[in-house]
Order: structure tokens, then C-alpha cells, then sequence
């Protein structure tokens, strides 16, 4: 309800500027300011509309409402954007010394000017958004050198993936490709980090099924992610491990090769403790053997700092879908020590994947969708 409440005065407060900035400003006949300020209002509402009634009717029943939907919110974002950083020239252009004359002329040119600009910008932004986001995700490659690692682990691959986030827009067509892909690079171990699904198993899991499918020698690993809980957690788990995964609740398991072992862990994400079933890095790791590396499965980057604490090796995570939409990874920033890519905080090295899917608009602008093949490989202890 929080949640809803201020995305709802967000949108208010979107559609208050970009009216005042394409129709107020632009507009010199009431029947022209009346039918923008309708034509906003409609698409107001169409939005709140995509926000709400996929839990209130079912997503079947409520895709007719979130394709257009969403896409006014995309492309009222790069409105909202574009119009913003006309601001400071437009500002400089009016308070250019000129006759008195001239000032509301010049006004109205400028205005109309940005208007101009904003009204082809946004959705060509929004265009390619929506090709990027929904082509097939990158597949990235990194080595991550780890210490204590065994010899015998040199090369073994993790494939990592997250917010998947199955829904009214992405299926089961989604999850099958994701799966091929994976399945291609060919990973000892698949780690599911988080926000595979948007509604109930009853809705999508259906969609879900292809995961049954996922090849690797270790198997599948997966922890909750935020949205899980807003799904009916428990189902979902319950669903995904009749589907042959393994799920990772504020515990570890060992993976072995040739004799030696490394600690794989996962906890649930923070948003769990709402529903009574919190994260626990000291829980998942109490007992192990420190000589061996650990590697987390925790699906939001913030929780690293806990993990660095515990002497946890390497964190894989999600969430942040790389900020999404350009250039909102700012603010993104201010949540989470990481938005995409590979990091390290104390010891500790962070992985945060862009994620395959989306959540909202089906654009990603700056923020390719991806699926990523770690390798780990060993790394002498400098002292």
C-alpha cells in the first residue's frame, strides 16, 4: 500500500509538469488547453489502471489495459526527462535582453520549441527501449578470481540469473528462451537470484514450467526475491522446487569436486522480514569450514555489507535491473552500493546482473537485459 501510494503521487506529480509544459504553456485557445488536459487525464488514469488491476482482476484479463499502459509510463518518464533538461536553456533564452515587446512571443516559441523536441524524443527513446528489452538478453562473461579456492574449481561456471519477472507482459515463450540460452553456455551450476514471477502460480505457472528444463551438473539454486513476497512466496517455492530447483532459505550446501568443497549459500531477501522470514548471512554460513570460499545468493546488492562481514567470498545479485531506465540508475545509486557489473566491497566481490526481464514498461534504455556465465578461478592469498 506504501508502495502504490507514492507511486501514485509520482504520477501525479509526472503528469502535473509535463501538462503544464505541453498544454499550459503551448496552448493560446481554451478548446485546445481543454482537450490536452482530457487527453492527460485519460492517459492518467490508463496508467493507474496498469499499476492496479493486474491484482485486482487477473493478469489475463487486465494484459488489454498494460501494454498501452505502461508505455505512456515510459514514455511520460522521457517527457518528464527531456522536458527537464530543457529547463536551463529555456531559462537562459528568456531572460535574454530583448525588447518587452518580444518577451511573450519569444516564450511562447521557446515553449512550443521544447515541446517539439520532448513530443519526438521521448517516444523514440521509448522505441528503441522497448527493441532492447524485448530482444534476447546479452550473455555476459567474467572471471572472478577467489581465494582459498581449490585448484580442482578452476573454470567452473555459475550462470547467473535474475527478475525474470514473468507477469501479463512476458511468458512462457520468455522463460523458454531464457532456458535455451542458459542451457548453451553450459554451466556446472545455475543461480536463480530473485523476482521470477509478477502473480500468483495459479496465473503463471504455467509460464513457469520450461525451468524444469535448466542443464547443469550441480543443479539450480534459487533464493526470493521482493516480489516473491508480493506473489504468495510460499507456493512459489513450493512450485519451483517440484520443478527439480533447489531453494537456498538462510542456509548453504556444498559443492564438491575432486574431494574439495567451496560453501554455496543463499538467504531470503530483505523484504521477507514483513512476512516473517528475514535474511540470515550468520544463520546460512554458522559451522562452516572458514578454510573453504563461500558464494551467496542474496538477491538484493545492499545485503553485501552484511555478507563482507560474514567473510562470504562472492555475492550474485539482482534487483536493480541496471537502473532500467537511463538515466534512473542515479538514483537507483542511492539505494545500493551497485547497479550492474562486478565490484568488490571489503573483501568481498559483488555481482549484480541487469537482470532478464523487466518489471512496468517493456523498455530498457541503457540497461540491455542479461544473463551472465561467472568463472571462477583461484587466486593466491596476499597477505
Amino acid at each position: 500500500m506504501v508502495f502504490l501510494l507514492i507511486a501514485l503521487l509520482v504520477v501525479a506529480v509526472l503528469h502535473a509538469y509535463v501538462w503544464k509544459r505541453l498544454v499550459l504553456d503551448v496552448a493560446r485557445t481554451p478548446r485546445f488547453r481543454k482537450a490536452g488536459t482530457i487527453a492527460l487525464a485519460v492517459l492518467a488514469v490508463l496508467l493507474v489502471a496498469a499499476l492496479v488491476l493486474p491484482r485486482r482482476i487477473g493478469i489475463d484479463a487486465a494484459r488489454w489495459i498494460v501494454w498501452p499502459g505502461y508505455l505512456w509510463f515510459a514514455v511520460l518518464f522521457y517527457l518528464f526527462v527531456v522536458l527537464l533538461v530543457l529547463e536551463i536553456p529555456r531559462l537562459v533564452a528568456n531572460r535574454w535582453p530583448k525588447a518587452k515587446a518580444t518577451d511573450e512571443s519569444r516564450r511562447l516559441f521557446l515553449a512550443r520549441g521544447a515541446a517539439v523536441v520532448a513530443a519526438v524524443a521521448a517516444p523514440a527513446t521509448v522505441g528503441a527501449g522497448m527493441v532492447s528489452a524485448l530482444s534476447a538478453p546479452d550473455v555476459k562473461r567474467f572471471t572472478v578470481p577467489i581465494r582459498r579456492l581449490d585448484p580442482s574449481f578452476a573454470g567452473f561456471r555459475i550462470a547467473v540469473v535474475s527478475d525474470i519477472h514473468l507477469g501479463p507482459i512476458l511468458g512462457r515463450a520468455h522463460t523458454e528462451r531464457l532456458v535455451r540460452m542458459i542451457n548453451e553456455t553450459q554451466p556446472d551450476l545455475v543461480a536463480m537470484v530473485g523476482d521470477l514471477a509478477d502473480g500468483t502460480v495459479e496465473e503463471l505457472g504455467h509460464a513457469a514450467e520450461p525451468l524444469r528444463d535448466l542443464v547443469s551438473r550441480e543443479g539450480t539454486f534459487f533464493v526470493t526475491g521482493n516480489h516473491e513476497y508480493y506473489s504468495g512466496h510460499q507456493q512459489w517455492i513450493t512450485e519451483l522446487e517440484r520443478l527439480g530447483l533447489h531453494y537456498l532459505r538462510n542456509t548453504r550446501t556444498p559443492i564438491t569436486r575432486a574431494g574439495k568443497t567451496f560453501d554455496l549459500a543463499g538467504i531470503t531477501d530483505v523484504t521477507g522480514k514483513q512476512f516473517d522470514d528475514g535474511p540470515d548471512v550468520v544463520g546460512a554460513l554458522r559451522g562452516r569450514d572458514e578454510t573453504t570460499p563461500a558464494v551467496l545468493l542474496a538477491h538484493q546488492p545492499v545485503q553485501v555489507t552484511d555478507a563482507a562481514r560474514a567473510g562470504v567470498d562472492l555475492q550474485l545479485s539482482g534487483h536493480t535491473h541496471g537502473g532500467q531506465l537511463y538515466p534512473f540508475h542515479h538514483v537507483v545509486g542511492l539505494a545500493q552500493p551497485a547497479v550492474s557489473g562486478l565490484s568488490k566491497v571489503d573483501d568481498t566481490w559483488l555481482y549484480v546482473t541487469n537482470g532478464a526481464g523487466f518489471w512496468g514498461p517493456p523498455v530498457r534504455v541503457g540497461a540491455a537485459p542479461d544473463i551472465t556465465v561467472l568463472e571462477l578461478a583461484s587466486a593466491p592469498i596476499i597477505r
